[in-house]
């Protein structure tokens, strides 16, 4: 979607030629894009935000703001409060949680962190920290193509990454090349053998012998009924068999934590830890069942204090009723601002969080519009946003 065709759609709504999206209380800070890896470009973004009801939105692109300036002027277009931030994965190595399963399924050690509130002067000083993780992220990635080559070449099955993988991504634009960029790929070179979605049901059961669940089974069984998802239910199912086949550790595309944590309050920014929590049923289809910091949150806490972090950010719909409870007790005796996003990459998930309709709540709306005020002010006024808005920061 592109700039000109959302403003025609908008001003098609406002001349009652097209359906007013319905008004709800939802907000959502953690939408990814093209510039990592989403069905949506930033404009498309907006306007399924927009579409959703949303009352703001906010952008979260992994090693990446190529997409920021595109979804700032998306939002203008519609008058949508929103907001700026991106992710990534840091060593914690040299902190006391080195060792340890964090918030990432596929590596000890190293942690999802996000920069959230970036003030609209310093996307380009934040761009440019993130362009050589993403040029050593692109090693990684070329030899884990080589890797699952290896593993599918018994099926007649290959993967390159310069000719299969990188045209799917925005790279050339600023974006990011991430582990869902290759296994879509692959999950196009299964579609491209394969006439029918039954038989690529039986390819990945009988033959690749992957664990898939019934209810995934069934979403790829129907993708003649349901294309727009098809090549998704795919990925999902190669992602939560293959990773730890073909996955190479990560590591000079992570930042240090205490880097990162510098880089972010040199440019404004907000620094939240990502908590994950432990996983029974994956919302997304795309991760195993598996432990990650509850078994020592009280000493996580302690230690991303001791980092510098300012916030907590978390997906109210990923999560118990008491790890909930568990966490934002945590967060208000340690005095981190919270932050609630739902990760969007999939055509499947949501753009609404339903648990924003529970009252206990409501503080997760509040702080995003106290995290939109913020970065709007410090966008032009930077001594005065940090005095207004303090209390976001530890």
């Amino acid at each position: 979607m592109t700039i000109n065709e959302l403003r025609e759609i908008y001003e098609a709504t406002l001349r009652g030629e097209r359906p007013a999206p319905e008004d709800t209380i939802y907000v959502n800070n953690h939408i990814h894009t093209t510039y990592s890896f989403s069905p949506y470009n930033p404009t498309a973004a907006v306007y399924m935000a927009w579409q959703n009801g949303l009352k703001t939105a906010g952008i979260m692109d992994h090693d990446s703001v190529g997409g920021a300036r595109e979804f700032l002027e998306a939002a203008q277009v519609i008058g949508m409060p929103v907001t700026c931030g991106v992710e990534c994965r840091v060593d914690m190595s040299k902190t006391p949680l080195n060792g340890r399963r964090i918030n990432n399924p596929d590596q000890k050690s190293v942690a999802y962190v996000a920069m959230h509130g970036i003030p609209h002067q310093n996307i380009e000083k934040v761009d440019a920290f993130f362009a050589p993780y993403r040029e050593k992220r692109n090693q990684r990635n070329r030899a884990m193509c080589k890797n699952i080559t290896d593993l599918v070449a018994p099926y007649g099955l290959s993967l390159d990454f310069d000719a299969d993988v990188l045209p799917l991504s925005n790279y050339d634009k600023g974006g990011s090349v991430t582990e869902r960029h290759i296994l879509y790929a692959l999950a196009k070179k299964i579609t491209a053998r394969y006439d029918t979605p039954a038989q690529v049901v039986r390819f990945l059961k009988d033959e690749m012998h992957l664990a898939i669940s019934d209810k995934v089974c069934d979403q790829i069984a129907n993708g003649d009924k349901t294309p727009e998802y098809y090549e998704y239910d795919i990925l999902g199912a190669l992602k939560s068999n293959m990773v730890e086949k073909f996955y190479i550790d990560a590591t000079d595309e992570c930042p240090d934590v205490l880097e990162f944590v510098k880089m972010v309050h040199e440019n404004g920014g907000i620094a939240a830890y990502a908590y994950l929590g432990d996983v029974g049923q994956s919302v997304t289809g795309d991760k195993k069942a598996q432990t990650f910091e509850d078994a020592y949150l009280d000493e996580l806490v302690e230690v991303i204090k001791e980092c510098g972090f300012d916030a907590i950010t978390y997906m109210p719909t990923r999560n118990t009723a008491q790890q909930l409870d568990r966490l934002t007790k945590l967060c208000e005796d340690n005095g981190f601002f919270q932050i609630s996003g739902e990760d969007i990459n999939s055509p499947r998930q949501s753009f609404r969080c339903k648990a924003l309709d529970n009252p206990a709540f409501g503080h997760l709306i509040d702080a995003t519009y106290a995290l939109i005020g913020y970065e709007t002010l410090a966008s032009t006024d930077y001594a005065s946003a940090r005095e207004q808005y303090k209390h976001l920061f530890r």
